[in-house]
């Protein structure tokens, strides 16, 4: 079930190519359960509503895996260098414009 905070399609087709560069790599012991979408709308449901990880709708991945990627990532620097990246894209389309 999407959610207002959910990703679309077009705004995935943006992000989803540039996450193989900037993710960490994680040491894969078996195949995820959940895929980086399902991850990050996660993350952005939890950010626009405000609400403890605990209390992630159910259809979302689980509240715990949810977080740990988060701080994977967070801890990383790859969530502020994946906002950088996408702000240099807007700058260029708007210098284009």
């Amino acid at each position: 079930m999407p959610y207002s905070s959910s990703l679309s399609d077009e705004e995935w087709a943006i992000l989803e190519p540039l996450l193989p560069q900037i993710l960490p790599q994680k040491k894969r012991t078996r195949p995820s359960d959940w895929s980086k979408r399902e991850l990050i709308d996660g993350f952005l449901y939890q950010l626009k509503n405000g609400c403890n990880w605990e209390d992630l709708p159910k259809d979302l991945p689980p509240y715990s895996t949810v977080y740990w990627h988060y701080k994977q990532w967070r801890d990383a620097g790859a969530i502020e260098t994946l906002m950088e990246t996408l702000h240099a894209q807007v700058r260029e389309r708007v210098k284009k414009a």
